[in-house]
């Protein structure tokens, strides 16, 4: 059965996302990234937010457009109350985080991955004891604003255990499994 795996580029400061929901500032830290790369072959399924799925594309109408820089394909399930208009074959809404979670995971058929997209989904998922992995991708950046990678109100700690740190030309990567 696939782990779930919440994967984000994230500022040094913290923001996976800048004010407004602005991924704007990721074109310009995007590159060679030999792990990032590794990964999206061992993706099976998507979970993803709402706004992350209907947000702010750095790649947005280049052919890098979509998940991983556009290389990866795949079933999709976004978690939202309000199913979109845009119902391409691959591309499933879903109302309840449990099940998009067994239902990204019954899709992930034999990969090792579903991969959450969205502080909010990742957040839930770590709240009910779901996920397992994270891998952060830290930019030589510093936002000031925007989208945390990881917040809940009142503060929250979550146990986390590295299992891996990468430098790369495009940043350096931070790989940890989360403690149970």
């Amino acid at each position: 059965m696939a782990k779930l795996l919440y994967s984000a580029t994230t500022s040094l400061d913290g923001f996976i996302a800048g004010a407004g929901g602005d991924m704007q500032w990721l074109s310009r830290h995007l590159g060679e990234n030999r792990q990032a790369a590794e990964l999206v072959d061992r993706i099976g399924a998507l979970l993803v937010g709402r706004n992350t799925h209907g947000g702010d594309d750095p790649n947005r109408g280049t052919e890098n457009e979509g998940a991983f820089g556009g290389q990866w394909h795949g079933p999709e399930f976004v978690l939202t109350h309000e199913p979109g208009e845009d119902r391409p074959p691959h591309l499933f809404y879903v109302d309840d985080l449990e099940r998009g979670i067994a239902a990204a995971k019954e899709a992930a058929v034999e990969k090792e991955y579903v991969n959450v997209l969205g502080a909010d989904v990742a957040r839930q998922c770590i709240e009910i004891g779901a996920l397992d992995e994270i891998l952060v991708l830290v930019a030589p950046v510093l936002l000031g604003d925007g989208v945390r990678l990881f917040e809940q109100e009142g503060g929250a700690e979550v146990l986390l255990e590295r299992t891996g740190v990468e430098v790369e030309p495009s940043g350096t990567n931070l790989w940890f499994r989360v403690a149970r």
